[in-house]
């Protein structure tokens, strides 16, 4: 059974997802927890967008800061979350890479998604 927080729950994940930053900033933190000043420069994005993110990032529930006196540390809200992306990357190596979705140069790829 289904629930409205379900589908909740996949609709800000897969909103998270939809932006390369956002899903490159989940990328890093599932590797290790990080701070603004080191993922803004590891991802190379200004600290302003990279705080924006993260903002829309934990609004979505995917990721928390941690205080750590003065400054804040951030990591995936749950662990769970870091095997979604993990089980995720493994189907994205499988995507057909000629395959071009609608958005990217406004062609259908055939693909259904259209």
């Amino acid at each position: 059974m289904h629930t409205a927080a379900h589908t909740d729950a996949l609709a800000r994940f897969g909103h998270a997802l939809s932006d390369s930053t956002r899903t490159r900033i989940l990328l890093s933190l599932n590797q290790e927890p990080g701070y603004p000043a080191e993922l803004a420069d590891r991802l190379g994005v200004s600290r302003q967008i990279l705080s924006n993110h993260l903002a829309c990032l934990r609004g979505c529930g995917l990721v928390i800061a941690v205080p750590e006196g003065r400054r804040a540390r951030y990591e995936l809200a749950d662990p769970r979350i870091g095997h979604a992306l993990d089980d995720l990357m493994g189907l994205v190596l499988a995507v057909d890479p000629d395959c071009v979705c609608p958005g990217t140069d406004g062609r259908p790829c055939g693909c259904g998604c259209e």
